[in-house]
Parts: C-alpha cells; sequence; structure tokens
C-alpha cells in the first residue's frame, strides 16, 4: 500500500495494490475517483482538491492493529 500527496495538483492518491492495473475508474462522488482492476477490486483511490477535503494533506500517519 502506498499513499501520495502532490501539492502541485492538491490531489491524495492512496493505492491499495500496487502491482495491479487499472481498467475502470468511477467519480463516485465529486473529487473523489475510485480505480478498479479488470475483476472489479477497487485498487486505488485519489481525492482532488485534498486539502480542503482532508484535515492535514501533507500529513500522513499509519496504524497496524493486532
Amino acid at each position: 500500500m502506498k499513499a501520495t500527496y502532490d501539492a502541485r495538483t492538491d490531489t491524495l492518491s492512496i493505492i491499495l495494490k500496487t502491482d495491479a492495473v487499472v481498467t475502470d475508474s468511477d467519480e463516485d462522488k465529486p473529487g473523489v475517483i475510485l480505480d478498479y482492476d479488470r475483476a472489479g477490486n477497487l485498487v486505488s483511490l485519489e481525492i482532488l482538491d485534498a486539502s480542503k477535503r482532508v484535515t492535514e494533506a501533507r500529513r500522513f500517519e499509519f496504524e497496524t492493529m493486532g
């Protein structure tokens, strides 16, 4: 899994499967793009205008449990 924030485009990308090929994309809600593989599995998502939608687009925290 990988997350990136591009300040130039104000886009937050979260890639769930780095080796997957995106075959379909859907803008589920305005400014939120979901990417799917051939089997229909969600493989990544992009949040446009991230600084307006996310508390701190430049800060990322990751936690595992269990």
